[in-house]
């Protein structure tokens, strides 16, 4: 079989899966069906919202489907219809059988962890907050239990100190394209050996990484410097990490905290109180009794900026940041 004649149905949705989908296009394979989710309608405007894969697609003329419900007896006709032999999924639904199961080739999937460890939605957030030094991505062979399929080709990425997920989120997204094509080009040459991931736990319980709540991006001044920090670059620049900030003689003021870094510096007091420095600075005590500064943040209602350009204009009398249990 040549790339010409394989014929692939992709599934996606974020830009995340437009870098695969584009290098797939790029080197000159057969995508005979994009399938990416229906537009939404959102906003106060309630403008029509469509994903960064549905652009793409229309962009470049390829044939679109937008099922409602991936069950739909006029989906699962239109799929055999088009008579793929192998299926892409990157950052889409949880396919029903029916789906998967459908071409000869089977239906791979790229996640962006080195499984087992970081089955769900949210790995690159995860691994982030979990102060992981290592990362990457893998490309799998669907089955019924999510993200527990036989591996097809991994690849590592290194996260750097102060890495954010948006930069990660980057990087693993143009490794993963690049890992993607390999996958369809070694299935093509029918010379992959698929590992089973029970192979690969060492007897250890592979790591979950669910999608993120809101209560995961409340600061709790009581944990480690060290581990705030990498709480807010999991989740920098978005959903972003949040705190509420109290000041004498000042309304309350939610932040979301984008950047920050270990000082050497500790004010004096309890967990979230919080000392200004020379103007410009702002650090504040953590539960271990390390400091830790905040560089770049978005007070409600304005823009995100450098801390020192805030403070310039704020009027902080005996600040602190309000801990988990309300103090």
């Amino acid at each position: 079989m040549t790339k010409e004649d394989l014929k692939i149905v992709f599934f996606g949705t974020p830009e995340f899966a437009v870098e695969s989908l584009d290098t797939l296009v790029k080197n000159g394979f057969n995508v005979a069906a994009v399938v990416t989710m229906p537009d939404k309608i959102a906003g106060r405007g309630h403008k029509l919202i469509t994903s960064a894969v549905k652009d793409y697609a229309v962009s470049h003329g390829l044939p679109l489907l937008q099922p409602e419900k991936l069950k739909s007896e006029e989906f699962v006709n239109r799929l055999r219809e088009i008579d793929a032999q192998l299926f892409i999924v990157i950052a889409f639904r949880m396919l029903p059988e029916v789906v998967w199961t459908m071409p000869p080739l089977g239906t791979f999937n790229l996640h962006a962890s080195l499984l087992p460890r970081y089955r769900g939605a949210a790995p690159i957030n995860r691994a982030i907050m979990n102060g992981d030094t290592v990362t990457g991505v893998t490309t799998f062979m669907l089955k019924h239990e999510i993200d527990t399929g036989d591996i097809l080709a991994q690849e590592r990425v290194e996260i750097l100190p102060d890495e954010d997920f948006g930069s990660l989120y980057d990087r693993l997204m143009h490794v993963g394209a690049r890992l993607t094509l390999d996958t369809v080009r070694h299935i093509i040459a029918g010379d992959l050996k698929p590992v089973a991931q029970d192979a690969l736990t060492g007897g250890k319980t592979p790591t979950p990484a669910p999608k993120i709540f809101a209560e995961d991006c409340e600061i709790d001044w009581t944990r480690p410097a060290a581990d705030i920090h990498n709480q807010v670059r999991g989740l920098s620049p978005v959903p972003a990490a949040r705190a509420e900030l109290r000041s004498a003689h000042a309304k309350p003021e939610q932040m979301k905290i984008y950047r920050t870094r270990l000082s050497e510096i500790c004010p004096g007091g309890t967990p979230g109180t919080a000392e200004v420095i020379g103007k410009k600075r702002l650090v504040v005590a953590c539960g271990d009794g390390n400091g830790l500064e905040l560089l770049e943040l978005q007070p409600s209602g304005k823009k995100r900026m450098e801390t020192g350009a805030w403070l310039a204009g704020a009027r902080l009398v005996d600040p602190y940041f309000v801990t988990k249990d309300g103090n």
